[in-house]
């Protein structure tokens, strides 16, 4: 069952992974929403952080489920970003994709059943 997912990216200069290889590199709503719907899809960024890690083979593998059918839709809203995401993936799986990918740069506002 798909769960949407309404967040927010207040400053999207801040909206920046500890990791630059791994982080968002948009600059519109657009790309930002791109990007997310790309990293829910596929599991490459998954496997890119998976690689960095000091014992790869000790990763939960549950974090790298994918989502075929996923979709982010962007909307710029003054200076802040708003991301709707539809997804089956877990909210454990959205937040490690979106620590990754904005750091704390983000912030979840409401959840419902898609």
């Amino acid at each position: 069952m798909a769960t949407r997912y309404f967040l927010s990216i207040p400053d999207a200069d801040r909206a920046r992974g500890s990791d630059a290889d791994l982080s968002f590199t948009a600059i519109s709503s657009e790309g930002f929403a791109a990007q997310l719907q790309d990293a829910l899809r596929s599991d490459a960024l998954f496997e890119r952080w998976r690689a960095k890690q000091p014992d790869p083979d000790e990763v939960d593998p549950s974090l790298g489920a994918t989502d075929p059918n996923a979709t982010v839709v962007g909307e710029q809203r003054d200076l802040r970003m708003d991301l709707t995401v539809v997804t089956a993936l877990s909210g454990t799986v959205l937040k490690h994709r979106l620590r990754l990918l904005a750091g704390s740069g983000w912030e979840l506002r409401d959840v419902t059943a898609a």
